[in-house]
């Protein structure tokens, strides 16, 4: 049986019970010993084990037991990715796509969402109804955030909401039944994405419900959101935070994050039929970087103004 300890953001710390070295790794993260956890999970990180990899990438990401190094962290989960460990998939797709590189977040993502992954679900479905990335498709898009809404995510529940006030009944109705076919036992998952995949991806494992981000939402509020830049900042870098179906939706997402970003402006830029929401300006693109790492597990990512 695998056990799992919570952690904040992208994922969890894994070990299977076969593996009492990465238990005793486990025990001693509990205990606040980060360092020995890292010493024991070192070398079975170096022999292959796909647990021990992903706990090593999570170390390096928080920067516990280890100097926080955030491309150590992506290689770990990107080795214990190709094993098929389906929390270093999702958790590397999240990491991709807060970096900017959609095509790698969305191969990675959209492998963890067809063992069922809800954070993967829950991202991916949002790309496919928004367009953002991939071709649109709201059934499945409908598909996806049900599944993740059926083990329990909140953000997927409140996602599911907003699909549920926008979509109509038949696509949604057609929507459910795909989500019932594709985790019928027996069932060969569908993947969400044209992108090529690399051979050899082993089979996952079951997946862990944890927090995901809420990538975007569809619903559009009452009244319009307004914003008012309220800071003297200035530069060509930007943010971008999400994309919507209406500019409404992308109003309400900044309102809910606004908070946090020192006063920046919002900017509603067009693209074909969603609405993208980007957020600045800042001088440079490690300032937005930056930014961008205050607001995780927010999906963000640096963007040249325009």
């Amino acid at each position: 049986m695998r056990k799992y300890l919570g952690l904040l953001a992208f994922g969890l710390i894994s070990t299977t019970a076969v593996a009492q070295s990465v238990s005793e790794g486990i025990a001693a993260w509990q205990r606040g010993d980060a360092a020995a956890a890292v010493r024991i999970w070192q070398p079975l990180a170096d022999k292959g084990d796909a647990d021990a990899q992903f706990n090593l990438g999570q170390a390096y990401r928080l920067g516990k037991g280890v100097p926080l190094d955030l491309a150590s962290a992506q290689g770990w989960f990107d080795k214990a990715a190709h094993k098929g460990h389906v929390d270093a998939q999702a958790t590397l797709g999240l990491m991709l796509f807060q970096s900017g590189n959609r095509v790698g977040a969305l191969r990675w993502l959209s492998a963890a969402a067809d063992a069922g992954e809800p954070r993967a679900l829950l991202m991916v479905g949002t790309a496919l109804y928004n367009g953002d990335g991939i071709a649109a498709d709201p059934v499945k898009a409908y598909a996806y955030v049900s599944r993740a809404a059926a083990q329990g995510l909140p953000p997927a529940k409140a996602t599911l909401a907003d699909l549920d006030q926008v979509m109509p009944l038949e696509l949604r109705k057609q929507g459910v039944a795909l989500a019932q076919k594709m985790a019928a036992p027996g069932q060969k998952p569908a993947s969400a994405s044209p992108l090529p995949t690399k051979a050899a991806i082993g089979k996952a494992k079951a997946p862990a419900v944890a927090p995901a981000p809420k990538p975007a939402t569809v619903k559009a509020p009452a009244t319009p959101i307004a914003t008012v830049p309220t800071t003297t900042a200035n530069g060509a870098w930007r943010i971008q935070l999400g994309a919507f179906s209406t500019r409404a939706s992308a109003e309400t997402q900044f309102a809910k994050i606004s908070g946090r970003l020192a006063g920046r402006q919002a900017f509603y830029v067009a693209a074909g039929k969603v609405v993208r929401l980007q957020a600045g300006p800042f001088e440079s693109r490690a300032a937005a970087s930056g930014a961008c790492a205050k607001l995780a597990p927010t999906p963000c990512f640096p963007v040249e103004g325009r």
